[in-house]
């Protein structure tokens, strides 16, 4: 279990949905093989908004209403889900932002527990979600290996992913799978 998988929002608004890319639809095999292969602990993150998104911070930026909690763009994508049915240790962390210091707070109390080595996180969007989540991360516990696996991760665009990936590595996060 010291190798833990985040899987950050891989939820239908971000697939196919509202906000949605090709890309995104592109890596769901790779997202849901890595999933099916992990034996670690599995952690997903859910982006989660209210009814008021609109009236927030970034609502007004991003005036995109996605993510709203209880509606069907807020859940997993069935595949992905579905990849981790049986194994031992999956849990959801509700975000209402890009970053998550719950899940930081989470992995401190793990990695303080002798069960964190490595963390590797796939998802979208790799230029806003999966790059905050993993900057956290490694200020939170910068001995430890904080890994992305580009294959199974999708930005914006193809060159705000490409740049995120490289911000990352100058951070000491390391990129796997870059084409």
């Amino acid at each position: 279990m010291k190798h833990i998988l985040i899987v950050v929002d891989m939820q239908n608004d971000f697939v196919d949905g509202v906000l949605g890319s090709p890309e995104a639809v592109a890596i769901l095999p790779a997202v849901t093989d890595k999933i099916e292969g992990h034996e670690g602990k599995i952690i997903f993150t859910r982006d989660t908004h209210g009814e008021d998104y609109m009236n927030t911070r970034e609502g007004k930026y991003l005036p995109v209403p996605h993510c709203i909690e209880g509606t069907k763009g807020w859940e997993i994508k069935d595949e992905v889900w579905s990849a981790a049915k049986g194994k031992p240790s999956v849990e959801i962390i509700d975000k209402p932002t890009f970053g998550s210091t719950r899940l930081s707070e989470l992995l401190i109390q793990l990695h303080e527990q002798g069960l964190v080595e490595t963390v590797t996180l796939i998802g979208v969007c790799t230029d806003i979600c999966v790059i905050s989540n993993a900057m956290l991360i490694k200020a939170a516990l910068p001995e430890i290996d904080v890994v992305v696996d580009a294959a199974c991760c999708a930005g914006v665009t193809p060159q705000s992913h490409e740049n995120a990936l490289s911000a990352m590595a100058v951070c000491q996060i390391i990129v796997e799978n870059k084409l």
